[in-house]
């Protein structure tokens, strides 16, 4: 593989990735709230969560960066511009279910990124299957968030 295209995957890696620690950085101010708050009994260790965003953020950058050394097609366009507003509908979840602890409609906002995810990898298989297969934990990762999300929101009112 040349350097161009190693150098895409690092680009899309990194800044996908960056997009995630720019989050938790924001985010970590509103931990003590949400560290107070009743949760599921499913809900996961505090470490486990970075460690399963970052892999998730580097398998969005990878795919990303697939989609982006794709020849030049509608549908990639379309798959780069779904990959952009999930990964904003992604980063202001934090943002609204953290910082502003407005549970209720964080989780609408997380059913809103859990259709653009499938929409991203409906639209990545038409152009490179491994991208949109990469992007399979995200989706199951989401719909577990969902459910705690939902639970906190439940319990929590």
């Amino acid at each position: 593989m040349d350097k161009k295209i190693w150098r895409t995957y690092e680009l899309f890696v990194a800044f996908t990735v960056l997009v995630g620690i720019v989050a938790g950085l924001f985010t970590s101010m509103g931990m003590e709230t949400y560290n107070q708050a009743v949760k599921p009994a499913l809900t996961p260790p505090d470490f486990v969560f970075p460690i399963v965003w970052t892999v998730l953020y580097v398998l969005m950058g990878i795919g990303a960066a697939r989609i982006w050394l794709s020849p030049p097609t509608k549908e990639r366009n379309h798959g780069l511009i779904i990959f952009g507003v999930q990964l904003f509908f992604n980063f202001f979840w934090s943002l609204i279910f953290f910082n502003l602890e407005a549970y209720g409609f964080a989780f609408f906002w997380l059913l809103i990124l859990w259709a653009l995810i499938i929409g991203m990898i409906y639209i990545f298989s038409k152009t490179d299957r491994l991208a949109a297969l990469l992007q399979i934990p995200y989706l199951i990762w989401v719909t577990f968030a969902a459910y705690l999300n939902l639970t906190v929101w439940l319990l929590n009112r």
